[in-house]
């Protein structure tokens, strides 16, 4: 089990008197049961700090969970200890008084000079030393040994074999690393500084458990385990000397009160929320008194044309429509277009014809299989809206997929409007996938990549250099004396009187005013007002006029301190115009998009730069939803609870994203206006107008045009 401060961590036991029916809380990893939450949510917390190590590596700054991991694998590693060099091993690591890393090293000297079937080493052969491999061990005497070994070449093949002597062979390295004997070590061992084996692995291996004569007078067994007495003289002496006794009697009671103390605060309202560090997982969150006040999360509209179980995949091809439609050369459409013609049954929509059209002629450029497929067959290389259906059939033969090879009859007859949904989408999924392996693509990414690298490291660059021009300045101020003579702002004490005189007669004046019936305004410079006399317009305006003067004033005596704000003013516009512009670079050479992080329930939410709308994922990925306004991204961002580390993260990328995703927002809800507007003004216009209607957006899907459509 992994140690917290060195040393072992017990486990919970389990409530007695447990109900079939009774619902309690469990550890996931350690099984423990628990009837009280706050109990329960006080070890997750444990458990998920860094302080704890893994018994067998050494490891420390772990989470318990990644301690138990790094045991196992340890563990597995571990029985891969080569059987003959076992014993020995043991012998030496048995009642060592040595420290890990020394009795580490002793046992790596010690086994390489054991020599095993299989060892892997250098022998001499006409006074050089080649690789080679003992294949067997010839014991001619007590005294005498010679080993059997095959030659090795580079790769490792053997060529011939030989005898060798004990002496002719060269072990380079040690056969285990000093790592992995440390792993044995502390997993063969229940204690160290004597270092014991665990009972059954000594009586499996036959290596003695009696204690050696030069610890018996300083360790005894109790209870099967050996205890070590040599704290007993220090216990002695501290007992002989009185303050020693009462300094330490002192301590123990102000620790026990402490602890009283906060145990009778922890009894009274459960468990203290200052133990809990957050953020913790969201679902063991629990509303706090100093929580804000939380809006109500609203519900994502479900309004889509296909059926639910293809919105992910409507999402997807779109999305790689649009990121790849240079490369594609495809002209971009939206989404609402996209999921329309996907709908539409009455005839090929053009927008789909195209976007087919774009993926094969990215496949036939690609010289693959497909390209393979259709030369074969004799095609012209040429696809235009008549003969693109035979290039599908092509494809769909290719690929293999009975559900979709069950729709060419339907296709062949042109009819490809009459698919199902959910197999038109599946068709382009499979070109999508197809393309993004070809080479053009796999090309285009590395070159995105790159791009991508390398505006990194000019932004970096940028930063150090900025970096050092501050330093460098700060410096600068730091060296230079201030322009009225005194360095680092300190004056005389005769100035500091002056200062001090003045402030004083200043005071006084203000309140032979006050005294007066006079009330002074707090800001120099302004004129005193009568408090009930004056009209409140009258004294505005003065003031106004009083503070422009002012500022004509200043900028006229201190041209230099003007200067010095604009090029401020100007330096900090050219910074954020950098920062924007490597945003909006990096944004456009993306290569996916990922989601904007997920909520308490492990909903996923997703934004798309080219669609106005915050898609939502259910854990499942069988419901989607969005939201579509501003008023619903800052009600549910107003129902996001940052002690939780999912919705804290989801918080943080919205906060980050907030003006583009507003933008996108307020652009689609303009759009879908004037679309009402146009539709209601088509409803309403008289027959005798002979003007012709204006086109309706909402069929622009079968006016699509490919713009970019190479010839």
């Amino acid at each position: 089990m992994p140690l917290l401060k060195r040393k072992p961590f017990p486990l919970a036991d389990s409530p007695k008197d447990l109900e079939n029916n009774e619902l309690v809380y469990q550890v996931r990893f350690t099984k423990e049961i628990f009837r009280d939450y706050n109990e329960y949510l006080g070890r997750i917390d444990l458990y998920r700090r860094r302080v704890w190590m893994c018994k067998f590596t050494g490891k420390s700054n772990l989470t318990f969970e990644e301690a138990l991991v790094s045991e196992k694998c340890a563990a597995e590693k571990v029985q891969q200890f080569p059987k003959d060099l076992i014993v020995p091993a043991l012998q030496i690591i048995q009642y060592s008084m040595l420290s890990l890393k020394d009795l580490a090293d002793t046992v790596a000297v010690k086994l390489q000079e054991c020599l095993f079937v299989g060892t892997e080493l250098y022998g001499r052969k006409d006074d050089q030393i080649y690789p080679c491999k003992i294949v067997k061990v010839l014991e001619n005497s007590a005294d005498e040994v010679q080993y059997e070994v095959v030659w090795l070449d580079k790769n490792k093949k053997v060529t011939e074999t030989a005898l060798l002597n004990a002496e002719d062979l060269v072990q380079k390295k040690p056969p285990l690393s000093r790592r992995f004997l440390k792993s044995f070590i502390r997993e063969s061992t229940y204690r160290s500084a004597p270092w014991v084996l665990h009972d059954k692995l000594a009586q499996n291996h036959g290596i003695s458990t009696a204690l050696p004569q030069e610890l018996r007078s300083k360790a005894f067994f109790r209870d099967g385990l050996l205890v070590c007495n040599k704290k007993r003289k220090t216990n002695d002496s501290e007992a002989s000397d009185p303050e020693i006794c009462k300094r330490k009697s002192m301590e123990r009671g102000r620790v026990n009160g402490s602890i009283a103390e906060n145990g009778a605060k922890k009894g009274e309202g459960g468990l203290l929320d200052e133990d809990i560090k957050y953020p913790i997982d969201d679902l063991l969150v629990q509303p706090g008194p100093d929580d804000p006040v939380f809006s109500e999360r609203p519900s994502p509209s479900r309004e889509f044309k296909v059926p639910m179980n293809c919105v992910g995949d409507l999402l997807m091809v779109w999305d790689v429509c649009s990121s790849f439609s240079r490369l594609l050369h495809l002209w971009p459409f939206s989404l609402d277009d996209f999921e329309r013609a996907i709908y539409h049954k009455e005839s090929n929509a053009p927008l789909l014809v195209e976007a087919h059209s774009a993926f094969f002629r990215l496949l036939l450029k690609d010289d693959g299989e497909y390209s393979s497929l259709v030369q074969g067959k004799k095609r012209k290389m040429k696809i235009t809206l008549v003969n693109w259906t035979e290039y599908l059939c092509d494809f769909l033969e290719m690929i293999g997929n009975p559900k979709l090879c069950a729709n060419t009859a339907t296709i062949k007859r042109g009819h490809y409007g009459l698919l199902a949904t959910h197999v038109k989408l599946g068709i382009l999924c499979e070109l999508v996938n197809h393309s993004l392996e070809s080479n053009i693509f796999r090309e285009k990414l590395d070159e995105i990549i790159e791009q991508r690298q390398a505006l990194g490291a000019t932004r970096r660059g940028e930063a150090l250099e900025e970096g050092r021009k501050k330093r460098e300045e700060k410096e600068r101020l730091k060296s230079e004396p201030t322009p009225n003579g005194h360095v680092n702002g300190h004056l005389t004490d005769r100035e500091k009187s002056e200062i001090a005189k003045t402030d004083h007669g200043r005071r006084s004046k203000d309140s032979s005013k006050n005294r007066n019936g006079m009330v002074i305004s707090s800001q120099s410079g302004l004129s005193p007002v009568k408090s009930e006399d004056d009209h409140p317009i009258a004294y505005l305006k003065k003031m106004a006029k009083k503070r422009n003067s002012d500022v004509t004033a200043t900028s006229a005596n201190s041209p230099k301190e003007a200067k010095n704000d604009r090029m401020e003013f100007n330096d900090k516009n050219t910074k954020e115009q950098r920062r924007e512009y490597y945003e909006r670079e990096l944004e456009k050479r993306s290569i996916k998009t990922n989601p904007l992080g997920k909520d308490r329930h492990h909903n996923r939410y997703w934004w798309f730069r080219r669609d106005g709308r915050i898609f939502v994922e259910s854990s499942d990925s069988k419901e989607w939803g969005y939201y579509s306004s501003m008023e619903e991204l800052d009600t549910f961002m107003g129902s996001l609870n940052c002690k939780g580390e999912r919705e804290r993260a989801l918080s943080k990328h919205l906060e980050k994203s907030y003006s583009r995703i507003c933008l996108e927002l307020n652009k689609r809800t303009k759009d879908l206006t004037n679309q009402i507007a146009v539709e209601e003004a088509v409803l309403r216009r008289s027959t005798r107008v002979r003007a012709p209607p204006r086109e309706n957006p909402a069929t622009a899907y079968l006016r699509y045009v490919n713009r970019w459509k190479e010839d």
